[in-house]
């Protein structure tokens, strides 16, 4: 389903981000993806989720190489995708509803059937009873909970988690990668940015290890 084929990435020309990156993640996958600061973890998803181009090599999505792919096919390619970001980038001045729903206003979602669609994506995490909270007046967990609601509203093919548990304390890691298992239960390829090595040991599933932009063998 996804496939880097030397792939690099740099900001400058003199300091690659990414290093001739090789790997193959099947459909319905759960993949880690570790390495320390600054290894290039989030630089790798920010790839395969079309938020940027490699500087070389090729990555494709379901066969289709979207190295090079036209501006216009853009929004229909990334609605495969879920995001979820390290800093998770809510929008404090609107409420847990609003938030979610946001991304089906952008895509043209019919307006009758936004509600149904963001408290069944609430009711999934946990958050249907604060839906007209503020983000702000939300734990750590929660929020981290309502990014997720945010990134699978649109129902996608590939969600995509930068740290998704970082500087929660162990109750609220384990309820989170608990949900992300729940959506990989039912067929979404789920790929996780993490430096929690202990999680990913326990896991015991494939794991794309970075070290200075190079991938570990």
């Amino acid at each position: 389903m996804i496939k880097l084929d030397q792939v690099s990435k740099s900001y400058n020309q003199d300091i690659p981000i990414l290093k001739n990156i090789s790997f193959s993640i099947q459909e319905g996958e759960m993949v880690f993806v570790t390495g320390h600061s600054g290894a290039g973890k989030t630089s790798l998803l920010k790839l395969i989720g079309v938020v940027e181009k490699p500087t070389s090599g090729a990555i494709f999505i379901k066969g289709q190489n979207i190295t090079n792919i036209n501006s216009d096919a853009l929004p229909f390619l990334r609605r495969n995708f879920g995001l979820i970001f390290q800093d998770l980038k809510l929008l404090m001045d609107r409420d847990v509803f609003d938030n979610v729903a946001l991304p089906l206003f952008i895509s043209g979602f019919p307006r009758a059937q936004i509600p149904r669609r963001v408290r069944a994506a609430l009711d999934k995490v946990g958050l249907l009873r604060k839906e007209r909270s503020l983000p702000i007046t939300l734990s750590g967990g929660e929020q981290q909970r309502l990014s997720i609601a945010r990134a699978i509203i649109n129902r996608p093919a590939i969600l995509l988690a930068d740290e998704p548990t970082a500087n929660l304390d162990d109750a609220y890691e384990a309820d989170i990668l608990e949900i992300l298992k729940d959506f990989n239960r039912v067929g979404v390829t789920v790929i996780i940015a993490t430096h929690n090595i202990k999680m990913v040991k326990n896991m015991q599933l494939q794991n794309i290890s970075l070290k200075n932009g190079e991938l570990l063998k």
